[in-house]
């Protein structure tokens, strides 16, 4: 399993991202459900956004979120840098060891 640091940035002004903000955190619930995300949020000031992310491939990821609707309105940018977590926190240790949901 490879992990990822996902980071959007807006490519619009905030006040058009935010009509698409409940249908883009509709479509990451399919990741959550589906095991793909641990965390995501809004940058502070909010020019974007990260998520904590987890994918067989970053094909397979780039796959994922080619149908966000930030990504398929153009409304945002999407960069994913893959990273290897040697630490962490106990209570995390499920969902970096477990293979995300088919």
């Amino acid at each position: 399993m490879k992990h990822f640091i996902v980071e959007i940035s807006y490519l619009v002004p905030l006040e058009r991202v935010q009509q698409s903000v409940a249908p883009h955190r509709a479509y990451l619930q399919l990741g959550y459900d589906a095991g793909l995300l641990l965390c995501s949020g809004p940058k502070v000031p909010a020019t974007g956004g990260f998520m904590l992310a987890r994918a067989e491939s970053l094909a397979a990821l780039q796959e994922f979120f080619a149908q966000d609707p930030f990504h398929a309105e153009k409304l945002a940018s999407f960069t994913f840098s893959e990273f290897n977590p040697v630490k962490r926190q106990g209570w995390a240790e499920a969902w970096f060891a477990e293979p995300p949901a088919a």
